[in-house]
């Protein structure tokens, strides 16, 4: 059983269209449908990551109805869904935080759509991760992806996700849920 995984989707660093390193707006969907999936996957938690005090705080909004407010008892599933979700300034703030929770930093595992060298299937990823005691970190990037400078902190890069055509430009929602699938599948 996997129950060694976090996810974080960052919103800071990521890059712009012109290649610089921006902030990211947070979403409404990206919060409750990636924790959902987490949650369907057993994921122990899943950061939301921005620089932005705003954003934080669009984020922490959202989970206080759904968990504290009318939401909880309205939709008492996406109540549930929404406990796994954790806001952080930068991804060093999520590291120190699984870290406290886990007595271990996580590997971290950098995602991309792009192709290129070192990148490490989604079963010998699996594999990985299921023969480790340390926790791992999954990184998923907003905008246009996560830059180099992100690349350099992780312990592995994943292959990207490739369907039947050369296009490639699937929402962060969906490429989450595909990820967590191919490294877990049945093994929950």
């Amino acid at each position: 059983m996997l129950s060694n995984i976090y996810v974080a989707l960052i919103h800071y660093p990521v890059l712009g269209r012109n290649g610089k390193i921006v902030s990211s707006a947070v979403t409404n969907l990206d919060v409750h449908d990636i924790a959902r999936t987490c949650r369907t996957y057993n994921i122990k938690g899943y950061y939301v990551v921005s620089n932005l005090p705003a954003q934080r705080e669009i984020v922490g909004n959202v989970l206080e109805y759904w968990l504290k407010d009318f939401g909880k008892e309205y939709n008492p599933s996406r109540s549930e869904a929404l406990t796994v979700v954790r806001t952080a300034m930068y991804i060093e703030d999520a590291v120190e935080e699984i870290e406290k929770i886990e007595g271990k930093v996580p590997k971290l595992i950098y995602t991309s759509a792009k192709s290129g060298p070192d990148r490490i299937p989604y079963s010998r990823m699996s594999e990985i991760i299921k023969n480790s005691e340390e926790p791992h970190l999954i990184l998923f990037g907003t905008s246009w992806g996560l830059p180099k400078e992100v690349l350099k902190l992780c312990n592995y890069i994943l292959e990207p996700i490739r369907g039947k055509v050369s296009f490639n430009h699937l929402s962060v929602r969906s490429a989450v849920a595909i990820t967590l699938d191919r490294i877990i599948g049945e093994d929950i």
